[in-house]
């Protein structure tokens, strides 16, 4: 296990309902990580194919007019994408964490996808619960989700935007001694002016919190708005845009004291937010609150955690001449 290394939070605009181009810029990401010896990247939420944004500006029916398209671009496991981005971290020697659109049969999910340094799948994850208007396209993850998994540099684990507000979900990850965290977040100023909760300031407040609380280091990743994206979601309407606001990028890097390392970049520039992390130091935030371990109270509250995969058919047989293959078994490292 490496106590020293170099990491970096993705700070750029998706290629919006352009699954290929998507895959062809985050692959150029990873390479650009590469280059300045990171160990790990780790992209935005759902930055293929985008965050879904329109589900923000208007009703439902309205919005409909982008649900074909978002389906068509989302991602399947196994696919020509999986296999480039697996790829792209085998040739560069990276650790990669993803966020994506994961298509699943006829069902999209809020995942993030994290590959070892040789193209291995450690984790394929899901967001427990979409938030709010999510819910209108993304369906839900399970307990195995929640998971903080070895790696040859520590114990690694992610999450995706308000799952960072859920103080149970958050004590469970603190409970599996979690070191780097890998934080998925959209850009950050989506009706931010109507919705102070939206910006900023209280995000990436709880990616500072999360690594106070959890004692780790929490590489958070945003997206950006960029022109491209808001014209093609707000077709010129003013008070459209005025909600989809350009920009958003507030990608950062906390230490286990919570104090923002690396360079942060301007909101509307694209690039990688990169900085030196030692695991050492965890030991000292630590001593100081582990709130998972000496500084808890179990005698007064506790934890009821059930990380098993919530399999939503379990076949009590199957044919031997058969040759299908359920949608599970080929996203069982989930």
């Amino acid at each position: 296990m490496s106590k020293q290394f170099k990491v970096a939070a993705v700070q750029a605009a998706p290629a919006f309902l352009d699954l290929q181009a998507g895959v062809a810029k985050a692959v150029g990401l990873i390479e650009q990580a590469a280059r300045q010896d990171c160990k790990l990247v780790v992209f935005p939420e759902v930055w293929l194919p985008g965050y879904p944004n329109h589900i923000w500006l208007g009703p439902p029916a309205w919005a409909m007019q982008f649900v074909g398209r978002y389906f068509e671009n989302s991602v399947q496991a196994g696919g020509d994408e999986d296999r480039a981005l697996a790829e792209a971290a085998r040739r560069n020697g990276i650790q990669v964490s993803i966020g994506l659109s994961e298509r699943d049969g006829g069902s999209l999910y809020i995942a993030q996808w994290h590959y070892a340094e040789t193209g291995e799948v450690i984790k394929r994850r899901r967001k427990l619960k979409p938030t709010h208007v999510e819910r209108t396209v993304f369906g839900e993850g399970d307990g195995s989700d929640l998971a903080v998994l070895d790696t040859s540099l520590g114990r690694v684990g992610q999450l995706s935007c308000w799952e960072h507000l859920q103080p149970l979900s958050k004590y469970a990850m603190y409970s599996q001694n979690e070191q780097i965290h890998c934080g998925a977040w959209p850009a950050l100023s989506l009706i931010a002016d109507e919705a102070y909760a939206l910006g900023p300031t209280v995000n990436n407040g709880a990616s500072m919190i999360y690594a106070v609380e959890g004692g780790c280091f929490v590489v958070a990743a945003t997206a950006l708005v960029d022109k491209a994206q808001r014209d093609l979601l707000c077709q010129g309407d003013p008070m459209l845009e005025a909600m989809c606001q350009l920009g958003g990028g507030f990608s950062r890097i906390y230490a286990p004291d919570g104090r923002s390392i690396g360079a942060n970049l301007d909101p509307f520039e694209e690039g990688l937010v990169v900085a030196d992390v030692d695991l050492g130091l965890i030991a000292f935030a630590k001593a100081s609150a582990d709130p998972a371990g000496h500084y808890s109270r179990p005698d007064v509250t506790r934890l009821l955690f059930n990380n098993k995969p919530a399999r939503r058919v379990e076949y009590f047989s199957v044919p031997a001449e058969s040759s299908v293959v359920s949608s599970f078994e080929l996203t069982e490292d989930r």
